[in-house]
């Protein structure tokens, strides 16, 4: 299975129509890529909270979901788009969502996730958006995709849960600052460690709406070996996968069978 994460740079300078081009030109170019990854907010930027309202979008029909839909098919991937500032349109001045979009190789939009734990301590994401309310994942021919975004890496039993969904594989998009890199480097690692699954973290690069961005994104195995990880700056990883090693590596080391607490009911 090989996948690729695609670093964009979140640059202010260039418009959110025209990074929506850029990067499904990226998207294009990984034609032969199974997975193909992008951040948490690149089109308008994670830390832009006062971009939010303006550039809210519908998840399903919105621009966003139809330039990468459309860069999708073209390359005829699975495209985890990243995620947008979704905005409910069934009422008015409805709620907005951080919500990530799983497109199929034929272009259609197969799974959403609206991302459960806002980041901001009472600012920003954390007042202007709704959280979600349900886990995500989706098999692919190759393996079960389980879905998270930033700040979820803080939160382990949300893992645990995507673990007793199936999850094999565990997509992280983030727009992670700098000043925390430390922190993502090991909360990368143990994520998959403990769930005993890869995980595949893309973040931005750059600075946006003030925010210096940690880049660095990584591939990580299920024994927590660091399979790729990118520098600060714009960057592709493409890293091959074997989902068999997931099912081998529970096997050689089974922790999971020795879980007690917070374990499924039958």
């Amino acid at each position: 299975m090989r996948a690729t994460l695609v670093q964009i740079d979140v640059d202010t300078e260039e418009t959110v129509a025209d990074r929506r081009e850029r990067a499904a030109r990226l998207v294009r170019a990984q034609a032969g890529a199974d997975l193909v990854v992008l951040p948490e907010l690149w089109p308008v930027g994670a830390f832009a909270a006062d971009a939010f309202a303006a550039e809210a979008e519908q998840a399903a029909g919105g621009p966003t979901a139809a330039v990468m839909g459309a860069a999708a098919r073209d390359a005829g991937v699975w495209l985890h788009a990243g995620s947008v500032v979704e905005r409910d349109f069934s009422q008015e001045g409805g709620p907005l969502y951080n919500t990530s979009l799983l497109f199929a190789p034929d272009g259609t939009l197969h799974t959403t996730y609206r991302k459960i734990h806002r980041f901001g301590f009472d600012r920003g994401e954390a007042v202007l958006m709704t959280a979600g309310d349900r886990i995500a994942t989706a098999r692919l021919p190759q393996a079960v995709l389980g879905l998270a975004t930033c700040y979820d890496l803080r939160f382990p039993e949300l893992f645990r849960l995507l673990l007793d969904a199936g999850a094999q594989v565990l997509v992280v998009p983030a727009g992670w600052p700098a000043r925390r890199l430390a922190h993502w480097r090991v909360l990368v690692r143990a994520r998959a460690i403990e769930s005993q699954a890869y995980v595949l973290a893309c973040g931005t690069a750059g600075t946006h709406a003030g925010v210096e961005q940690a880049g660095h994104s990584m591939v990580v195995d299920p024994w927590g070996e660091v399979l790729a990880e990118a520098g600060p700056g714009e960057q592709l990883l493409t890293v091959e996968l074997d989902p068999a090693r997931v099912a081998a590596t529970r096997a050689e080391f089974p922790v999971l069978r020795d879980r007690v607490l917070g374990m499924p009911t039958p």
